[in-house]
C-alpha cells in the first residue's frame, strides 16, 4: 500500500500536459491509474467507456466490446495468480503527447510497472500506454488502450 501511495504521489509530481491542450483527458488516464494502484477495479472500470478495445502483453492480448475493461482486470488478476505477480502498480512518466481535437483526444504516456514476483520487487521499465478517449456527458473515458513493452 505504502509503495502505492509513491507510486501515486510521484506519478503526480511528473505529469505536465503536453502543449497545455490537456482540458481533462489525461486526469481520466491518472485516476484510471491510481484505482489500479489500489486494486480499486469498480473505480478503474468507471473511467473506461462500455466499448472498449485493449491490447496488452498478456493472453488472450485483447480485448473489446461491452465490459472489455472489467475482462480485462478479471483476466489480469487470473494471469497474476498463475504467475505469482502481487502488489502491481503503474508509474506514469511525463506525457509524450495530449492531443485534444473536440470530443477526442490522444494520449501517450511512458510508464513502468512494478511489482512482486515470487515475493521478490521487480519492474518493467520505460513502457508506453496510449489511449484514445473521448468526452460524454460523464466526462472523459477511456475508449481504448495499449501497453507496449519497451
Amino acid at each position: 500500500m505504502r509503495r502505492g501511495f509513491m507510486a501515486l504521489a510521484l506519478a503526480g509530481l511528473l505529469y505536465i500536459p503536453a502543449a497545455g491542450q490537456d482540458n481533462g483527458a489525461m486526469t481520466t488516464v491518472q485516476k484510471f491509474t491510481e484505482a489500479f494502484n489500489k486494486g480499486d477495479t469498480k473505480a478503474a472500470v468507471a473511467m473506461c467507456a462500455e466499448q472498449t478495445y485493449i491490447i496488452d502483453e498478456f493472453a488472450p492480448y485483447e480485448w473489446h466490446g461491452d465490459g472489455a475493461c472489467a475482462k480485462w482486470f478479471a483476466d489480469y488478476d487470473e494471469w497474476a495468480k498463475k504467475s505469482m505477480v502481487t502488489d502491481g502498480s503503474v508509474m506514469l512518466g511525463s506525457p509524450r503527447h495530449v492531443d485534444v481535437v473536440g470530443e477526442r483526444a490522444y494520449v501517450v504516456v511512458p510508464a513502468d510497472y512494478m511489482f512482486k514476483q515470487n515475493g521478490k520487487p521487480d519492474k518493467e521499465t520505460a513502457a508506453t500506454i496510449t489511449l484514445v478517449l473521448r468526452k460524454g456527458a460523464g466526462g472523459w473515458r477511456i475508449y481504448a488502450w495499449t501497453w507496449a513493452k519497451s
